[in-house]
């Protein structure tokens, strides 16, 4: 996934999540979650997961904009004007009664930071330690939870295990599989599905407006080779021309590991540059995902699990230092064949 350089949690040249109000999609969770409201039974921690790019951040976000407005026993959605004061607030993260916890760019770094910062973190004590600004819910958003360190998940544990009145987690998470235990079992899980598509298409029609860039008549084809993400069609279609090609070509050789035909390697590592090592990597990280969170003994799952975070420091660091493509290709799928074979 191609992710903003500034901001981790949003993907490049698309608006944030926190920016969008229109939800496709996730009709289900939507009315579960405002039936909690309306309940009085608001959970206090909430673990959204699903493959990236599916729209779990912007549910987040129009959730949180609900509650701190008050929300209201007769609305028929989670819906907030844009030009509400809180909509206006969460889209600048200038809500006094808002947390968000993500990778950030350090003033003195030029890349994003490869984990959610301890020295972020922290702030969580203090932030559930003061009163609400405007005597309502204080609400925490943490996007994406297994970007943390064990220190800062464990900072989150405390207070998920003794959760301050009227406040509120919404965690978001691409692989909940990998979690802590004691972190899934405080939380109300929902996992939300890979769109449709159609919601695919329809999404990426309505991000054209605010992406000159996207070409709309690759929508059609982004949308088919997508498997529900939006996030992973719009790495497509900006990805540059040969986007498409590139995840066919990973895809193929994904399907026949162990074995790695080292003339396809080759071919695909000749394809690869800087704009569209996102679709790569991607493809790479949905396989390692199923394989990592799907049936299997522990062993096996662990060297998975294990292989999945050796290819994100290989791919942050060929993107960040402008590495050849090919021996990063040749690199990744020597580690994928060897935790398949095990």
């Amino acid at each position: 996934m191609i992710t903003d350089p500034v901001e981790g949690d949003r993907l490049a040249g698309a608006p944030h999540p926190r920016e969008r109000f229109d939800l496709i999609g996730h009709a289900d969770a939507e009315a579960t979650l405002l039936a909690a409201w309306q309940s009085k039974r608001m959970p206090h921690a909430i673990l959204l997961g699903g493959p990236q790019g599916i729209g779990k951040a912007t549910l987040a976000y129009r959730l949180v904009r609900f509650v701190l407005a008050g929300g209201g026993d007769s609305a028929i959605d989670l819906s907030l004007s844009p030009n509400h004061p809180v909509s206006r607030q969460v889209a600048s993260l200038s809500h006094p009664d808002l947390l968000v916890l993500r990778r950030v760019k350090a003033d003195d770094q030029k890349n994003l930071s490869q984990v959610i910062r301890v020295e972020d973190t922290r702030r969580i004590t203090s932030f559930f330690g003061s009163t609400s600004a405007y005597g309502g819910w204080r609400v925490c958003i943490v996007d994406a939870i297994e970007e943390m360190n064990a220190s800062s998940a464990n900072a989150i544990l405390k207070l998920l295990e003794e959760p301050p009145a009227r406040s509120l987690f919404v965690l978001v998470s691409h692989t909940p599989g990998r979690l802590l235990p004691t972190i899934r079992s405080r939380c109300r899980r929902m996992d939300l599905k890979p769109l449709s598509e159609g919601e695919v298409a329809q999404a990426l029609s309505s991000l054209a407006q605010d992406i000159p860039e996207l070409d709309q008549s690759q929508i059609g084809s982004a949308a088919e080779a997508s498997q529900g993400s939006v996030g992973r069609a719009l790495s497509l279609i900006l990805g540059g021309e040969d986007g498409l090609e590139i995840l066919q070509m990973t895809r193929a050789i994904l399907g026949k590991l162990p074995s790695i035909e080292s003339g396809s390697v080759a071919a695909l590592g000749d394809k690869l540059r800087g704009d569209n090592l996102g679709v790569f990597a991607e493809a790479v990280e949905d396989w390692l995902a199923d394989a990592a969170t799907g049936e299997g003994e522990p062993a096996r799952l662990a060297r998975f699990a294990e292989a999945w975070e050796k290819v994100r420091r290989a791919t942050a660091t060929a993107e960040t230092y402008n590495l050849d493509r090919k021996p990063l290709v040749f690199q990744v799928f020597t580690m994928l064949s060897e935790a398949a074979r095990g």
